[in-house]
């Protein structure tokens, strides 16, 4: 029986807020298939700044049914993959299966590039997306299909098996260049060959997620 690797994603009303809509396309053999996706009534308004990325608005959202009501369709797959999972995967407690980081794994094969966001990778690889009609992206069907294309990409350059790629994901990436304050655009190799002092300042007094927190560590330590 072969393996069902499910990629999912999810829109939500906010950063820290709950799910608006749910959306997963499988991976059988390398062939896409059983796209599905569902509103889902939130519990609590969506934000104008999430309506302005995802354009789903509280009336698109009103009559939809409840996750509890959905997730059980979406939970028989063998791994799930999502493009920054850290993000995903809390929102779905439901899902116990496995978990792949699509961000991890291209931060990790391409980690000179300027972005990895998914439209950035979609673009700079030319990956094969065959969307269907009506969606845009941020909505969470069409990021399932933009994602699936990467992993399939993925694989391809790097034939990684699903232990490396769950192993990838379970640790915090290095990352290349500094995204944010006054080193914006040099590498983390640069800064900590010129100013130390301000890694470590930042690691005091900044709130910076694991993937940061790692790198800069990691710099100071060499």
């Amino acid at each position: 029986m072969s393996t069902i690797i499910r990629v999912i994603d999810t829109e939500t009303t906010s950063f820290e807020g709950g799910i608006c809509e749910l959306a997963s396309i499988d991976i059988v053999d390398g062939k896409l298939c059983n796209p599905m996706s569902d509103f889902v009534k939130p519990p609590e308004p969506i934000t104008t700044a999430a309506m302005a990325v995802h354009h789903i608005t509280d009336a698109m959202v009103a009559d939809a049914p409840p996750i509890d009501d959905v997730i059980g369709r979406y939970q028989d797959a063998a791994v799930y993959v999502a493009h920054n999972a850290a993000f995903d995967r809390p929102k779905l407690p439901q899902i116990t299966a496995p978990w792949i980081c699509t961000l991890k794994l291209a931060r990790k094969l391409y980690p000179e590039l300027e972005s990895h966001s998914n439209q950035f990778l979609r673009y700079h690889f030319m990956l094969n997306v065959d969307v269907p009609e009506n969606l845009h992206a941020h909505r969470a069907l069409y990021d399932c299909y933009v994602t699936a294309a990467l992993l399939l990409r993925l694989n391809r350059d790097a034939r990684f098996t699903i232990a490396q790629m769950r192993e990838i994901t379970s640790r915090p990436s290095l990352l290349h260049t500094m995204r944010f304050g006054k080193h914006k655009g040099k590498t983390f190799e640069q800064i900590a060959a010129v100013d130390q002092g301000y890694l470590r300042w930042a690691l005091a007094n900044m709130d910076l997620d694991e993937d940061q927190e790692f790198t800069m560590k990691h710099y100071l330590e060499r």
